[in-house]
């Protein structure tokens, strides 16, 4: 018992030392231990130098950075619209990394893999329903189908033909052909995975409407496959005549091949497909699920690498195949990255969300009013006409004064005038569709958006990582404004103090040797001498010589700049070209164009530049005074005291 009571306190003791105030900038302290954790985040290579110099000369760059972020909370820069705006904006972002169930996304990685082993080939039949839109008759029509094609046993491929609203698969009786994880959407995926050979699923919405699968086979999984091709394309505006041609013309090719032209040399000669004629025809390694059935059909039929396959019709055109190489699944290890990446930008991402979600809503008293609901749903058949110049209008106003819960989340109750405000937002004061149906769904994303936020902030206060990203990102944006208030912005806009320093510097902005004129760039050599003739003749201007050059054909043949030029810009030049009033011979450049030098004032000697001919170089050397000046005032207003025995523990 007294070891395990002197084990704690050792442990207080260093817990206590590691939390030890490190400097103190003014009044205000900060550890040792937040000073290592940016130390060592913001080291190179993530290996942070421990030795003396290198730690002080953090320490001054961190305690002037801790200068600053005082000053931005003492003016409330981040209570500005902006930022709150930046900052909510980045905290959506960065929470959708934690708001999700962690154990339910380990186990759709390891679901998603498992599917990865085996493909599933199918049929769908797919009746449309937007979002907003009554569910009843699109879910009548898909149950009556399922019905039809279970119980009277209809052909399935001729109920697709008939009634399926998938035009990319309804002309092919519904099938999709073969597909495997990630390929489709989650709902589909789980059907054709859920469903036995020769089974039809139960009815399933996504957000498309509503579907029903038939699994026609399942078949071990061919992993992906790289290949080149030739493509024949066939206008669909050609029609038969369009088709013959393409398949006279792919014969031809297939003849070559067998005469043994090789396959890339008649890629560059006859390949339609501009997205993989100037790599050879080489296509990205692919999987099931990529292209349209009978195009993956014809490419995985392939079994050896060097294989070509026959001239294979689709409805971009013809093609042949030649494969190039296998690659098998790889193991789980390897790819769970890049699964995870996947998932997180999948539909099924939502189903751990969603999970999640429950558990908040369990955890904090969630609960729904639904009769509330139905009352706001009744005063909006009363409020919202169907017909005439305000036909769906929505207007939140109308409905302030309903005060009853829609639902509560914490012990806060959110009302029917806070959905109606929602509602105006999202729809932006047009509710179209049947009025119970699309509050359906503007109500779970209310409730959703809530939930989200209530969480949102409530990880500031339970998650360490969340909460200092957090900060630093809050930081930066003020430290921002605050450069912008007292160096960037203010060197551009203080016209005073920029004349004023420009006055008390002006003898380090001064011209060089040089001249005032035109430097005419030409195209090409001959363009240049017929420039030189042009710029001779009296009383030419730099616009005739323009005019003259510049010619529908030859649109760019010269450009004209003017101004006060440096010799040290010109050295290729030679001395005696230029001189006022002359025209200097053509120089070529390093890029085989010309230029040529017209002088019209001559400096032998260094002249003053005035301030707007030097205003870049004055402005940025107005920035660093005016922030050496304002860092100076930091370091005077709050003072660093450094402990030299906890900056010593330091050093390595």
């Amino acid at each position: 018992m007294r070891k395990l009571v002197l084990t704690c306190a050792s442990l207080l003791l260093l817990s206590s030392a590691f939390a030890q105030t490190l400097f103190t900038y003014g009044q205000y302290p900060v550890s040792k231990q937040d000073f290592v954790r940016v130390y060592e985040k913001n080291s190179i290579n993530k290996k942070a130098d421990y030795s003396e110099p290198a730690l002080r000369e953090y320490l001054n760059l961190y305690s002037l950075f801790r200068m600053k972020v005082k000053e931005a909370e003492i003016q409330r820069l981040d209570t500005l619209p902006n930022i709150q705006h930046e900052l909510d904006n980045y905290r959506k972002q960065l929470a959708k990394n934690y708001l999700t169930d962690e154990e339910v996304t380990n186990k759709l990685l390891r679901e998603a893999y498992g599917r990865m082993k085996e493909e599933v080939h199918v049929e769908h039949i797919l009746i449309l329903c937007p979002l907003g839109t009554d569910t009843t008759a699109a879910y009548r029509k898909i149950d009556s189908l399922y019905k039809v094609a279970t119980h009277k046993k209809a052909d399935f491929a001729a109920l697709a033909k008939e009634y399926s609203e998938d035009k990319g698969s309804k002309d092919n009786g519904g099938d999709i052909g073969y597909i495997t994880a990630l390929s489709t959407v989650y709902p589909v995926e789980n059907a054709a995975y859920n469903t036995e050979v020769g089974k039809i699923s139960a009815p399933f919405k996504t957000q498309f409407g509503y579907h029903i699968v038939k699994v026609i086979d399942k078949r071990p999984a061919n992993g992906q496959i790289r290949i080149e091709q030739i493509m024949v394309a066939v206008p669909k505006s050609k029609g038969a005549e369009g088709i013959e041609a393409g398949r006279k013309r792919i014969d031809s090719v297939a003849m070559l091949l067998k005469q043994g032209t090789s396959f890339e040399a008649l890629v560059k000669q006859y390949s339609d497909d501009k997205f993989s004629v100037n790599e050879g025809g080489k296509l990205p390694p692919f999987g099931v699920g990529h292209y349209v059935p009978v195009f993956e059909n014809a490419a995985f039929a392939l079994k050896n690498p060097g294989d070509i396959s026959a001239p294979v019709q689709t409805e971009y055109g013809f093609h042949i195949f030649k494969l190039l190489e296998r690659f098998p699944l790889k193991p789980y290890d390897s790819l769970e990255v890049t699964l995870k990446h996947k998932i997180e930008n999948d539909s099924r991402a939502q189903t751990a969300r969603d999970i999640f979600f429950e558990k908040i809503k369990e955890k904090n008293g969630y609960k729904e009013y639904p009769e509330n609901v139905k009352e706001l749903v009744a005063k909006m058949d009363q409020m919202i006409s169907d017909t005439g110049k305000l036909a769906h209008l929505f207007r939140a106003m109308d409905y302030r004064s309903m005060t009853k819960p829609v639902f509560s989340l914490a012990g806060v109750n959110y009302t029917q005038a806070d959905l109606a405000k929602f509602i105006e937002t999202t729809t932006h004061g047009r509710l179209m569709g049947a009025k119970q149906v699309a509050t359906k769904d503007l109500l779970r994303m209310y409730v959703t958006n809530v939930v989200n936020d209530f969480e949102e902030h409530k990880l500031i206060d339970e998650n360490p990582d969340f909460k200092n990203l957090m900060e630093e990102y809050r930081d930066g944006i003020m430290l921002f404004e605050l450069m912008d208030r007292n160096v960037w912005g203010k060197a551009s806009k203080d016209s005073v103090g920029l004349t004023e320093f420009y006055a008390a510097h002006k003898n380090k902005y001064m011209w060089q040797p040089g001249f005032k004129g035109a430097v005419y760039h030409f195209k090409t050599e001959a363009l240049a001498k017929e420039g030189v003739k042009l710029m001779g003749k009296k009383g030419a201007t730099d616009e005739d010589v323009i005019k003259k050059i510049n010619t529908d054909a030859n649109p760019d043949g010269v450009s004209v700049q003017r101004g006060h030029f440096e010799f040290s810009h010109f050295k290729d030049v030679p001395q005696s070209d230029v001189e006022k009033a002359k025209i200097s011979s053509p120089v070529k450049n390093a890029d085989g164009t010309y230029y040529v030098v017209k002088t019209e004032e001559l400096y032998k000697e260094p002249t003053q530049k005035s301030l707007d001919e030097a205003r870049g170089y004055v402005v940025a050397e107005y920035q660093d005074f005016l922030e050496k000046q304002w860092h100076d005032q930091l370091r005077a207003k709050y003072p660093v005291k450094v402990d030299e025995t906890v900056f010593k523990s330091l050093v390595k």
